[in-house]
């Protein structure tokens, strides 16, 4: 059987001797497209413009930093640890998903506080958002041929001819879809429904799906972690429990709430 073979160089263009990445590009993107997001739920809800910018530094600079650190603490310990300066060297790769979140969501209390904001009313809004945003860094992924799947001899498996001649799982394009689909259903529920005034009930929803989404494609992905390699489960997996938990407590706490 022939297989599609994925071989795109990671830049995307070279001027100058300046190279922009596809990652990069389609990070920015990822920043663009949770931008306008955002806006249009101002927008509906007559919320003042100005504050966007605020929200913006906040959300990517929380982004970056907790995905950095997640990168650096829950998938190779021991090196960072050891070497601490290449904490810094963020241009060499490693990025991680659950890092992101956690910072994004610290970085949010931090702005809610400032501008005298409901907190939870934030990470409503922001979730959806960051379920696009997460559409686009998984496909940049894929552009890098980077977190590949494993092996299988399933007709859409893709070889990533940068990596080796092995047939894949295509797991960026899995999670990337997810994250799509999950973006969709997010703006329909916050449009259509009235699940937006309950507190919480979004951002739970979000980290459901979101992380049941993330737990089951780590299963044909290649475990990133080294220290995990034998492990029954990977880290994405372990990482992925506890953000599920708090999304079933706030779905079930905005229940409550809405039927008392």
């Amino acid at each position: 059987m022939e297989f599609f073979t994925w071989d795109v160089n990671p830049v995307l263009i070279e001027l100058f001797g300046l190279k922009i990445h596809w990652y990069g590009a389609l990070f920015a993107t990822a920043i663009f497209a949770g931008l306008q997001v955002l806006k249009w739920i101002f927008i509906q809800e007559k919320i003042k413009m100005e504050l966007l910018d605020s929200l913006l530094m906040y959300a990517v600079l929380g982004i970056i930093v907790g995905a950095r650190l997640g990168h650096c603490l829950f998938y190779d310990p021991q090196y960072y640890l050891s070497n601490p300066f290449k904490i810094l060297a963020i241009w060499e790769g490693g990025l991680a998903s659950h890092g992101g979140g956690a910072g994004v969501i610290i970085a949010m209390y931090f702005f809610a506080k400032k501008h005298q904001l409901n907190f939870m009313w934030i990470l409503d809004r922001v979730a959806i958002a960051t379920a696009l945003f997460g559409f686009f860094v998984r496909f940049a992924n894929f552009m890098n041929s980077e977190i590949i799947g494993i092996q299988t001899d399933l007709p859409w498996a893709v070889v990533f001819a940068r990596v080796d001649l092995l047939p894949r799982h295509p797991a960026q394009l899995y999670e990337s879809l997810s994250y799509l689909s999950i973006f969709a259903t997010l703006v329909v529920l916050y449009r259509f429904t009235a699940i937006k005034k309950h507190g919480g009930a979004l951002l739970g929803a979000f980290l459901c799906l979101v992380f049941t989404a993330r737990y089951l494609i780590e299963f044909v992905k290649v475990k990133q972690a080294a220290y995990a390699s034998d492990t029954l489960i990977s880290t994405g997996q372990l990482l992925s429990i506890p953000f599920f938990v708090v999304g079933i407590y706030l779905l079930f706490n905005a229940w409550k709430k809405a039927a008392s």
